[in-house]
């Protein structure tokens, strides 16, 4: 079975789905299947338009030169034309559900028009169950062609040793949008003395806002926006962090939160979206606009750490376990074929 998987957005600044094709593609090779990753290091698929030729046409025709027998569409976009079977991934309906500030016709392309898509499709994967609610909801797909497959977490997570610092770090993981809710921390950081916000993502012009929060509350001297780091960076604040905190509005799957389980970090996440499915009962969950419950529960691990870090060394086997890459391309390698058996 030979398979050809989109790896556009694994270019340059990869951020959650090139982290999902660069780890299942290698894990679909250890499980037999002849993966082939389709992408074109000369085109930028960062720019809307060239996104929609590379949708719409390059993805199609780098598939019929590839020969394969299914296109893995990676990134929840997928070609009007189909000339061989599609497999789609859904990682959130974020362009319906939270996108309305972006440009309507991005949020036609990506939201509307895509998911009319959907239909076409032989399986569509969903990153979670909440995803999967999520799309049954808001399309017509048959029910009998979805799978919810979780992600995987790369071995390096897995395989940080914690060195906790002083004064305790608290890290948040994801791009520096609006739905990501860095505000309440901003927010939560100012009755936390002696305690520093690293926040580790590309930027939006909301970071903009979390600044002028920042300065406004007197905590911007605590207050650090890398941007996009290194891996090795992401590493070394995994290993440092003393709690991760993901207080989305709005995720599909998670991976800041799953990350955190497979590193050992005690984590708190908002009690929204998929974020409840992936965390579980691993770490306390508070709603996203109560800014004084993020206080309490990030007080409760900063002032009793060597519990919450007993606590996040338990529960850190299970969650590799669940979030394995080599379990995630077992999984797809049966979506293949359930795919080729129409």
């Amino acid at each position: 079975m030979r398979v050809g998987l989109d790896a556009q957005l694994a270019l340059g600044t990869a951020t959650g789905i090139g982290e999902y094709v660069a780890g299942l593609v290698p894990a679909l090779r250890e499980a037999g299947v002849d993966a082939v990753e389709l992408a074109d290091p000369h085109w930028d698929p960062w720019r809307f338009d060239r996104r929609v030729v590379w949708d719409q046409v390059l993805l199609p025709r780098a598939a019929r030169r590839a020969r394969v027998d299914v296109l893995h569409c990676t990134a929840g976009t997928m070609p009007l034309v189909r000339t061989v079977p599609v497999v789609v991934t859904v990682h959130d309906l974020a362009w319906l559900r939270v996108q309305q500030h972006a440009r309507a016709y991005a949020r036609l392309y990506f939201g509307d028009f895509q998911t009319a898509r959907y239909r076409g499709a032989r399986r569509v994967v969903l990153d979670s169950h909440f995803t999967r609610d999520e799309l049954l909801a808001y399309t017509r797909v048959d029910p009998a062609r979805l799978d919810v497959v979780y992600l995987g977490v790369a071995g390096d997570v897995a395989a940080v040793v914690r060195a906790p610092q002083d004064p305790p770090l608290v890290l948040a993981v994801g791009t520096v949008e609006r739905r990501k809710n860095l505000a309440v921390l901003v927010r939560a950081l100012a009755a936390l003395p002696h305690v520093r916000l690293v926040s580790a993502g590309p930027f939006t012009p909301y970071r903009d806002e979390c600044l002028a929060l920042a300065h406004e509350l007197g905590v911007a001297d605590r207050f650090e926006l890398r941007g996009y780091v290194t891996r090795g960076e992401l590493l070394g604040l995994y290993a440092r962090a003393a709690v991760a905190a993901v207080p989305s509005r709005y995720e599909g799957f998670g991976y800041g939160a799953a990350h955190a389980l497979c590193a050992g970090i005690p984590v708190v996440a908002a009690e929204t979206s998929s974020l409840p499915e992936v965390v579980g009962e691993a770490g306390p969950l508070v709603g996203p606009d109560d800014p004084a419950g993020w206080v309490d529960a990030l007080r409760g691990i900063l002032e009793n750490r060597a519990a919450a870090e007993a606590r996040a060394a338990a529960a850190r086997p299970a969650a590799v376990a669940r979030f394995s890459w080599a379990s995630a391309a077992r999984a797809m390698s049966a979506v293949y074929r359930r795919a080729l058996e129409r």
